[in-house]
């Protein structure tokens, strides 16, 4: 008796369709989520954005958020207060731009947190310190500092020493768009960090600015004294210990981190304006950039009489921080 071959169950064309279909709709779904995921970090079209890059507009640029900006410049102040060459900034930045994009993360591997992903049960502090950026950049430098001839050593090697990070490699990728950042926030290149914030009804807190910028910088980089006549203004006078050496230890190099420091900070601030050394960032005309001081008073008199005090005329050793009233 022959034998029977069992009939095979081929796909039906209409099955074979919906798997197609579905296949599809899962394909757009990823993409649709990888680009969530893209504008999340990077802030989104039209959304609040910060620029870093020459002053001239040529050359390298770094886009990202006003979070990231304003964690980078944290990064960079606390860098200059304690001295650090611009070589550790570089190799800070980097470091916070792969453990954590430049965001402050309340989670991580294990227990890491913070710009640095850094460890309780390693001994990096308590998670209430780890997540406090200040806190955090003090001790990524201090680490930084016991690694011998650090500022020789490549980047990922010197920032490895440091993490001891399960990627070693990972670092170096960052190195180029590091240094962007930090030639513009130690104020290597002069009016070279820009924001477009939100607009914001809620004024700004002078007092909140001076604190932020003492924890920033350390003690003495602001006045005690509220300026006379200026209750929204924060003057900062632009101040070079003597003998003093690191990142943004010139006198005007120091004016230019004072200042893209607070460009960084005017969405969490509430800044509406900062200008120095003849020339005016002001949240109002943002997309414009850094605009020469008597053309941000002849525009404000333009458009509003009697607004653009503050705009032009301010000594050129000091940093001028307009809060928004």
């Amino acid at each position: 008796m022959g034998t029977v071959s069992e009939p095979i169950d081929l796909p039906r064309p209409k099955r074979r369709g919906r798997l197609l279909r579905i296949t599809a709709a899962l394909v757009v779904l990823l993409s649709i989520a990888g680009y969530l995921v893209v504008q999340y970090v990077s802030g989104g079209p039209g959304a609040p954005r910060c620029v870093a890059g020459t002053g001239d507009g040529d050359g390298a640029t770094f886009g990202m958020s006003p979070e990231q900006a304003q964690n980078a410049a944290t990064i960079t102040a606390v860098g200059i207060s304690h001295g650090m060459p611009e070589r550790a900034v570089t190799i800070a930045l980097a470091t916070a731009l792969q453990e954590s994009g430049l965001r402050n993360l309340n989670h991580g591997d294990r227990d890491s947190l913070g710009l640095f992903q850094q460890r309780p049960s390693q001994g990096w502090g308590t998670a209430e310190q780890i997540m406090d950026p200040v806190y955090s950049a003090g001790k990524f430098y201090k680490h930084l500092a016991e690694v011998p001839d650090y500022s020789r050593l490549p980047l990922t090697v010197a920032a490895q020493r440091v993490q001891h990070s399960g990627f070693p490699d990972a670092y170096a990728k960052h190195e180029p768009d590091a240094t962007v950042l930090m030639d513009a926030l130690t104020g290597r290149e002069s009016a070279s960090l820009t924001c477009t914030v939100a607009k914001t009804a809620q004024p700004g807190d002078p007092a909140r600015v001076r604190t932020d910028l003492t924890r920033a910088f350390g003690e003495g980089v602001v006045d005690a004294r509220q300026p006379d006549g200026a209750g929204q203004e924060v003057a900062v006078p632009v101040r070079v210990t003597d003998g003093a050496s690191g990142a943004g230890s010139g006198r005007e190099q120091r004016g230019w981190a004072l200042a893209h420091w607070a460009v960084a900070q005017a969405e969490s601030l509430h800044i509406a304006q900062v200008s120095y050394a003849g020339r005016v960032w002001s949240a109002d005309d943002a997309a414009k950039g850094w605009a020469s001081a008597a053309a941000a008073a002849t525009d404000a008199a333009a458009s509003s009489p009697g607004s653009a005090a503050g705009a032009s005329g301010a000594p050129t050793d000091e940093v001028r921080i307009t809060v928004a009233p």
